[in-house]
């Protein structure tokens, strides 16, 4: 990782780190930097200088916009990237294995890169969030039409994380909400404990669209709403990306932006007043749950880790990696089957 606090600390390093911890379980694993030097993590010149390639340790990069520059200083060595978002715009080398954390990158990848190998290791959700989440029908507590009507009377109507929203719930939507009498509150500064304030929350709001299209890289995953379906929210999302992998629209969460802002100020207010009936479907978001638990995720980077260890003991052994033919050439060929049925 480039760093881990100062500039460089966002969710995405956390869920990195959160990863780092959940891996050391099966195999050891060592954080190292490299555009910051920190006195808690080793630098990644210092062990490159005193390591003869290949060494003995597995490399995982994750920074997207420096995966090119890191795979060049780590040839020769065992390198996997770790993927979140996609449409960065580079290429990967043959035999450089991709572990992605949606269905959504692994479709990106799977069609940039076919012959890499490629796995699906989404990220965890942290223990909190299914141990604390006020849900209903969490395991070990009773769900009575009582405990429905008070799960109904959370003290914040709707609740929306500033970061990544767009100007149309910040700017429209929220200001219509309030209009209608709705408690909204839009959270922007730090906040001790998520998971309460998730439980406070009758409906939660999140459109990144916007924020990653702006960007031109994809939402790479979409804990939040994931984390607000865990604390019995009702959620209205976009669908972009990842987004799209687990959100079943209807069934899980429901779309955000949908048609006009008249229908969208009319759902949520409908899910306010009776919750109940726009929550996600139990059998459905157990499942969900269930996959994101950081036990069923160690077993995927157990075989994943298995795999990793067996591909490049083929390429150390001299094996050629295979390669995937450049779209130019593949466009070439498709002109020259063309012509050549053309001429018969």
């Amino acid at each position: 990782m480039p760093g881990t606090t100062g500039k460089f600390r966002c969710g995405g390093l956390l869920v990195e780190l959160q990863t780092a911890r959940l891996v050391s379980r099966i195999a050891p694993v060592e954080v190292v930097t490299y555009r910051q030097r920190e006195p808690d993590h080793p630098y990644l010149d210092d062990l490159l200088s005193a390591e003869v390639s290949p060494g003995e340790a597995l490399w995982i990069v994750s920074w997207g916009f420096d995966v090119p520059k890191l795979l060049r200083r780590l040839k020769g060595r065992p390198t996997a990237y770790h993927a979140h978002s996609s449409g960065y715009g580079f290429d990967l080398p043959p035999g450089v294995p991709v572990l992605a954390v949606s269905r959504n990158t692994l479709g990106y990848w799977g069609n940039r890169a076919p012959r890499n190998p490629l796995f699906l290791v989404p990220n965890a959700l942290e223990p909190q969030w299914l141990e604390r989440g006020a849900r209903p029908g969490r395991a070990g507590t009773v769900m009575s039409a009582e405990t429905a009507n008070t799960a109904a009377r959370r003290p914040i109507d709707v609740l929306v994380q500033q970061r990544k929203s767009s100007s149309y719930v910040v700017k429209q939507l929220v200001p219509a909400l309030r209009a209608r009498g709705l408690r909204v509150e839009v959270q922007s500064g730090w906040v001790d404990d998520l998971v309460d304030l998730f439980n406070s929350a009758t409906v939660y709001l999140y459109d990144s669209a916007d924020y990653w299209r702006g960007r031109g890289v994809s939402e790479g995953f979409g804990l939040p709403p994931i984390e607000a379906l865990a604390c019995g929210c009702v959620v209205f999302s976009s669908l972009n990306h990842a987004l799209a992998d687990l959100l079943d629209p209807g069934r899980l969460g429901h779309q955000i932006g949908c048609g006009t802002l008249e229908a969208d100020v009319e759902r949520i207010a409908v899910a306010v007043a009776e919750p109940e009936g726009w929550r996600a479907e139990p059998e459905a978001l157990a499942d969900v749950l269930a996959a994101s638990a950081e036990g069923a995720l160690l077993q995927r980077w157990s075989q994943a880790l298995q795999s990793l260890e067996e591909s490049w003991r083929h390429l150390a052994e001299g094996r050629a990696a295979l390669r995937v033919a450049p779209v130019w050439q593949l466009r070439l060929r498709r002109l020259v089957a063309r012509l050549w049925r053309s001429a018969r």
